[in-house]
C-alpha cells in the first residue's frame, strides 16, 4: 500500500497534518491537496484537537504544484484543478481552530500560499519564500489572496510580479511569519507555541479567529473565486505551456504574449 501524501496524526490537543512527498519536495497534485483538505476538516472535526501544525517531511515545506499536473486539461478542467489546488484557502478561513505552518525549506508557490493562509507561522532561519510561478509562465494568484490581505497591494505586487524569493527574517519583518528559529529548533518551537494556543479556551480562540477573519473588507471567498479564474485562463495559454515546458527541459521559455 503507498504511503498517504499528508499523514493525519495528534498528540493530545494537538493535531499535525504532515506533508508526505519529500521525493518531490511536497509539490502539489490532485490527490495531495484532496488529502490536505480533507485532513484539515478532519481534525477541526475532532473535539478532542484544538490546534492543528501543518509540517513537512523532507528538506522542503512546499515548492508549490508539480508541473506535471499543467498537460491535457480542458478550460473547464483547469478551473476545477485551480480549486482544488487553492481549496485550503477556503478551508483554513473557516476553521474553528487555529492552524500554524511549520517552514523549512523552499516555500514556494502554492506552498508560500498554504503558508501564507496559516493562522500563524514558525520558519527556520534558512527557509525561503517566495511566489513563484511567473518564472514559468504562470501566476501565483491563489497564494496571492492570503498575502495581500497580509503585506497589502504594493508589495504583493512584487512579489507576485517578479517571482523573487525572500529570506524568512524578511518575510517575518513583512508579518507572513511570526517566528524565527534556527533548523534545530524548529520542532519545539512550534510544538511551544502549539501547545500555548491548546491551552486557551477553545471557544475564545474560535472567536477570535473569527471575528478577525470576518472584519475583512471583502468577501475572501469572493477574492479567491475571482483569482482561480483568472488562474485557470492563464493555464490555457501558450506562454504557460511555453514556460513549464522550458522548465522541465531547463531551457529558457520564449514568451509568446498569447
Amino acid at each position: 500500500m503507498s504511503e498517504p501524501n499528508v499523514i493525519v496524526t495528534k498528540e493530545g490537543n494537538i493535531g499535525f497534518l504532515t506533508l508526505n512527498r519529500p521525493q518531490d519536495a511536497n509539490t502539489f497534485t490532485v490527490s495531495f491537496a484532496r488529502e490536505l483538505n480533507d485532513g484539515l476538516i478532519h481534525l477541526d472535526n475532532d473535539p478532542e484537537v484544538r490546534v492543528i501544525v501543518i509540517r513537512a517531511n523532507g528538506k522542503h515545506f512546499s515548492t508549490g504544484i508539480s508541473l506535471e499536473e499543467f498537460k491535457n486539461k480542458t478550460p473547464k478542467e483547469y478551473g476545477e484543478f485551480t480549486r482544488k489546488m487553492d481549496e485550503h484557502n477556503y478551508t483554513i478561513a473557516h476553521m474553528k481552530k487555529p492552524v500554524i505552518a511549520s517552514v523549512k525549506g523552499y516555500c514556494l508557490a502554492n506552498g508560500a500560499g498554504l503558508s501564507f493562509a496559516c493562522d500563524l507561522s514558525v520558519a527556520t532561519e534558512d527557509a525561503k519564500f517566495g511566489t513563484t510561478a511567473i518564472n514559468v509562465g504562470l501566476i501565483c494568484l491563489g497564494p496571492a489572496a492570503p498575502l495581500a490581505r497580509i503585506v497589502g497591494r504594493k508589495k504583493t505586487l512584487e512579489m507576485v510580479l517578479t517571482g523573487d524569493m525572500i529570506s524568512a527574517q524578511e518575510a517575518k519583518e513583512l508579518g507572513l511569519v511570526n517566528k524565527v528559529v534556527p533548523k534545530e529548533k524548529l520542532e519545539d518551537a512550534t510544538l511551544e507555541l502549539a501547545r500555548k494556543l491548546a491551552a486557551k479556551s477553545p471557544l475564545a480562540l474560535q472567536a477570535g479567529k473569527a471575528g478577525i477573519y470576518g472584519m475583512a473588507d471583502m468577501p475572501y471567498e469572493k477574492a479567491l473565486d475571482m483569482l482561480s479564474a483568472l488562474f485557470a485562463s492563464l493555464c490555457c495559454t501558450q506562454d504557460a505551456e511555453a514556460g513549464v515546458k522550458a522548465f522541465l527541459e531547463k531551457k529558457t521559455p520564449e514568451w509568446l504574449g498569447r
